[in-house]
């Protein structure tokens, strides 16, 4: 258990958060008994990569929240699974059944995978399984049990009762062809299923609402039971009422619905739950990450390369500023986290409190070996990359030369670095390798620098003198330029490692060996020579 005084002084972003619920609240237990913590999910897909940023960033503002308070917490996990489906997903089997059932509540719709009572509980089954394998701690809700167990029937009332003032807040913000027609409540129809956007007439003092159906028939329905939804935004400001929701976050490009839902929530009678924007990522172009367009990275392929430690830095890491996420953040992600962990060994409690490792592993490392290994996981990569490996055997021939005592047996999470080594290697360094021969002022240096070697003790930063020297002493244009003749005509990629710490981990008579086949043009390919 922490300092209290110490996490009250924490400047971490998830102490920042959970002191807004700190003030919230006093210390004194809310009436249901908790403070809840909520993600929303919509289950039309399967979970993506902002389920988990979401999930787990709010899980450091949770944790951080207990590390100064004694009042219990839950966190919920909300499906909208009562939303209609508005188009047929694209990676589902089974697409022209899927077309019958457009527009009817997800958790209605026949499953297209056939494991499951609906499309809705599938898509459920999955983010309870995705949450679950990351070792999240929450409860999952869903939108149709809330619904049709009559749980939000008093707040459905509520909204009814104050319709015309919901309509006020809701109508400024629609378009004007969309507002003539808009209600927040959606009647679902009782005879085809399907989760209906018509203009409607409420009858408040019945609890019901009147409406024509498909077939143009006038229909009056109670807003109770599961009869209808609302529309997300008052559907929102209605849930943080009904379930009396104290923090949730949200993406930049909700900030206007969460405005909106806030004084929804007001209007019912509750306080708004506290929270944050955060920012959204971006591909490698720059571009916002798209689930329909399929740019940026799935959690799947992060977890492809790298543990998932490094998705949890990567998430923690300022939040609100807008981040690439593609396939060259990983090394660094992974190499952070190594940083991250063994310096939290050796920090004081209050130094710890501000290192992402604390809030990654909520304040407990797991028990692995004291350091990953000698190695990075960049310098895995150029290693993996010069050797050409294929299997773990080939890195860990030079590891154990190097470093004597690190063992797979033994450094398992080094162990595990070199498996995802080779996975990035094999897909995003192998098939960009591309060497070039040497010019006449890059050969003389590369001659000298293959008869210094020999002469030198095998320390990296023996080496490492001794390159900087040779560099000096040729007509490059700068140091940086030397560098990058090694990286181009000794590993065929344009960046690379710190050339003194590679050759003591690669061998000075395996480095010999590569710059004579760079000199004698065994490396680079006819067309760059």
């Amino acid at each position: 258990m922490i300092d209290k005084i110490l996490a009250e002084n924490a400047r971490a972003w998830p102490f920042e958060e959970a002191r807004k619920l700190v003030a919230r609240f006093k210390d004194k237990k809310p009436e249901k008994g908790y403070v809840l913590f909520e993600t929303g999910y919509g289950p039309s897909g399967l979970p993506h990569i902002g389920t988990f940023g979401e999930v787990v960033r709010t899980s450091f503002v949770r944790h951080a929240f207990r590390s100064m308070s004694d009042i219990p917490t839950k966190l919920f996990c909300f499906s909208d699974d009562m939303d209609g489906l508005r188009k047929v997903p694209e990676n589902v089997p089974n697409k022209e059944m899927l077309k019958e059932h457009l527009g009817k509540a997800l958790t209605t719709v026949p499953d297209p995978f056939g494991c499951h009572e609906s499309f809705g509980h599938h898509n459920n089954a999955m983010l309870r399984g995705f949450l679950d394998s990351f070792g999240f701690d929450y409860e999952f809700q869903s939108a149709t049990d809330w619904y049709k167990s009559g749980r939000f029937d008093q707040a459905l009332l509520s909204v009814l009762q104050h319709y015309d003032k919901i309509m006020e807040i809701m109508l400024p913000s629609l378009r004007e062809e969309r507002a003539q027609s808009y209600s927040p409540f959606l009647p679902i129809s009782p005879k085809t299923g399907r989760v209906l956007q018509v203009p409607i007439e409420i009858k408040a003092d019945k609890g019901a609402i009147s409406f024509k159906d498909e077939d143009g028939t006038l229909i009056e329905q109670p807003v109770t039971g599961g009869r209808c939804k609302l529309q997300w935004k008052p559907d929102w400001g209605m849930r943080w009422h009904a379930l009396q929701v104290d923090y949730e976050m949200s993406g930049k490009d909700l900030i206007q619905s969460v405005q909106l839902a806030a004084k929804i929530s007001k209007v019912l009678g509750s306080l708004p739950p506290e929270g944050f924007n955060y920012e959204l990522f971006l591909d490698d172009q720059g571009r916002k990450i798209s689930k329909s367009v399929g740019n940026g990275l799935t959690v799947e392929e992060w977890l492809e390369y790298a543990p998932t430690e490094s998705l949890s830095l990567f998430m923690f890491q300022k939040p609100r500023t807008a981040k690439k996420l593609y396939f060259d953040v990983i090394p660094k992600a992974v190499d952070e986290y190594v940083t991250f962990r063994e310096k939290w060994r050796k920090e004081n409690s209050a130094e710890q409190l501000e290192n992402p490792a604390w809030h990654i592993h909520e304040g407990e490392l797991p028990p692995l070996e004291a350091k990953a290994g000698p190695v990075d996981f960049a310098m895995l990569l150029n290693l993996a990359s010069v050797c050409n490996a294929e299997d773990k055997d080939t890195l860990w021939g030079f590891i154990t030369r190097y470093a004597p005592e690190a063992k797979p047996e033994t450094a398992l999470y080094m162990d595990k670095l070199v498996g995802y080594a080779l996975n990035y290697y094999r897909d995003f360094i192998k098939p960009k390798k591309k060497y070039r021969a040497p010019n006449d002022i890059e050969r003389k240096a590369l001659e000298e620098l293959l008869a210094s070697l020999p002469k030198l003790e095998n320390s990296a930063e023996a080496i490492q003198t001794e390159i900087y020297e040779i560099g000096k002493r040729h007509p490059f244009a700068d140091l940086k330029s030397w560098f990058k003749t090694l990286y181009e005509t000794l590993l065929g990629q344009e960046q690379g490692p710190r050339m003194g710490s590679f050759i003591a981990l690669y061998g000075k008579a395996e480095t010999e060996k590569l710059i004579r086949a760079a000199l004698e043009g065994e490396l680079a390919s006819p067309s760059t020579e």
